[in-house]
């Protein structure tokens, strides 16, 4: 079975992330959602919310799990045994940093592809931090996130009030 890893911060996930994690899931036998834990990086929500999240946009795949993981993502990727590492494209101006990052990753470990998803022009423009900004200011993000996410950005955008 090939095994591919589709990392992330997701905060939030998107309908950008979904349609790439649906994308995957098709061509691979088995996908990996690894949420990177980095206690050191200041998200938007906590760690626990970010998985609840991601694992009910993510619940109707059958052969997605939703990880998460620590440290290298190429340890992570080598442990679940995949062969390719996913990420995703919006514009020309994601490519350098993805491509020096996927360019490192071979050279750690040269049997694990990265494979680029060049996004869906429906989502050409969205990324999580718009999303954060626009929920933040109370604006309309229906249709920019899976309905469960609405609700957390929602309850969110309550507390801080």
């Amino acid at each position: 079975m090939k095994i591919a890893v589709y990392p992330g911060s997701f905060d939030p996930v998107t309908n950008g992330h979904v349609d790439i994690i649906e994308r995957a899931a098709s061509i691979f036998g088995k996908v990996y959602v690894a949420v990177i834990e980095n206690p050191e990086k200041k998200a938007n929500f906590d760690f626990a919310t970010r998985m609840r999240m991601i694992k009910g946009a993510a619940r109707h795949f059958r052969n997605v799990r939703v990880e998460s993981f620590k440290g290298l993502l190429i340890d992570y990727a080598k442990k679940r045994k995949a062969r390719a590492i996913i990420r995703g494209l919006r514009a020309v101006s994601d490519f350098e940093y993805e491509f020096q990052m996927a360019q490192t990753n071979r050279k750690m470990c040269p049997n694990i592809e990265t494979i680029f998803f060049m996004t869906d022009s429906r989502y050409a423009y969205l990324s999580s931090s718009l999303v954060r900004q626009i929920s933040k200011l109370g604006g309309p993000v229906r249709g920019m996130v899976p309905d469960n996410v609405l609700n957390e950005l929602k309850q969110k955008e309550n507390d801080g009030k």
